[in-house]
């Protein structure tokens, strides 16, 4: 009697990633989309990005004209719906112009944080060890610092920022909070039957971290990064509205408001209409990251 040759050893690579480590599970997006106040939410970000995005094509005045016989015209005045500066500025023109300034800075220093976060975090719970706990000692120390303060007290001392400068210190002060959501993910992840079987067929360390944990661990830092949004905005504005964040001639919407605060209540516009606009972008912001909580909770998912 023959005996039976072993079967062949499948290739690590042609294993298939499970629901887990992959992209979304099915049924995400219309999990997503079920409730009313996340389709809102979702609309009212598409329009504010549209309209900073076409800013120079959609605003009816240079936002950064002066026209004196024109100060302080009220909304609703011929071609100035929103009404004008003391300088005579359209403001609708400087809002449109503030939100490329506002929520480019936010989204680019969301995208540093996060990809910062995510690495250190899934570094430091897939290989753990003591690894894992100096790099954790590290996030706790950092967060133990409020990032309020060290953003006045870096930007009191540099005075305003040109825009790569404010992206990089609010990108590289709010990545510790990602880290150790991604790090308990990959912890748990690293424990899994396929991560283990992958390793055991003789799969390379980075090749497991990169092809089978981090995946999975994208969905909560893709939550922290909508929240984040969020919260860049608001600190962005808090910062301008000090004299500490964007450079002049730039203006965010932080700014717009710190120079109508001096013109209130007569120019009571100049202020409210930004303060408006970061209020609708911090609901939309919170509202759409809540649902993607949501939906990419496998517990809910396994409730539809």
């Amino acid at each position: 009697m023959t005996a039976r040759p072993p079967e062949p050893v499948a290739d690590s690579s042609a294993l298939p990633l499970k629901a887990d480590a992959a992209a979304a599970p099915p049924g995400v997006a219309r999990a997503l989309l079920r409730l009313p106040r996340t389709r809102i939410a979702l609309a009212v970000l598409v329009i504010v990005v549209l309209a900073a995005l076409l800013a120079p094509w959609l605003s009816p005045h240079d936002p950064r004209a002066l026209r004196m016989d024109a100060s302080l015209l009220p909304p609703r005045s011929p071609g100035h719906p929103l009404g004008t500066d003391q300088a005579g500025r359209d403001l609708l023109s400087r809002l449109l112009d503030g939100a490329r300034v506002s929520l480019g800075v936010a989204s680019l220093s969301v995208a540093l944080s996060t990809l910062v976060g995510t690495s250190v975090g899934a570094l430091a719970g897939y290989v753990g060890g003591a690894l894992d706990t100096v790099l954790m000692r590290f996030v706790d120390a950092l967060l133990s610092v409020p990032r309020v303060l060290l953003l006045i007290a870096v930007s009191g001392l540099w005075g305003r920022l040109e825009l790569p400068a404010l992206v990089l210190l609010l990108g590289l002060t709010g990545w510790m909070g990602v880290a150790r959501l991604v790090r308990a993910e990959a912890r748990t992840l690293a424990r899994r039957e396929h991560v283990l079987a992958v390793r055991a067929l003789g799969a390379g360390e980075a090749r497991v971290l990169l092809r089978h944990v981090l995946p999975g661990c994208l969905a909560p830092a893709v939550v922290a990064a909508t929240l984040g949004v969020a919260h860049v905005v608001a600190l962005e504005a808090g910062l301008s509205y000090l004299n500490l964040g964007v450079a002049p001639p730039r203006a965010s919407w932080g700014t717009l408001i710190e120079e109508g605060t001096s013109l209130m209540p007569s120019g009571w516009w100049l202020s409210v209409f930004p303060g408006l606009a970061i209020v609708v972008v911090m609901l939309a912001c919170t509202a759409l990251g809540d649902a993607l909580r949501d939906a990419l909770d496998p517990r809910e998912l396994s409730r539809r």
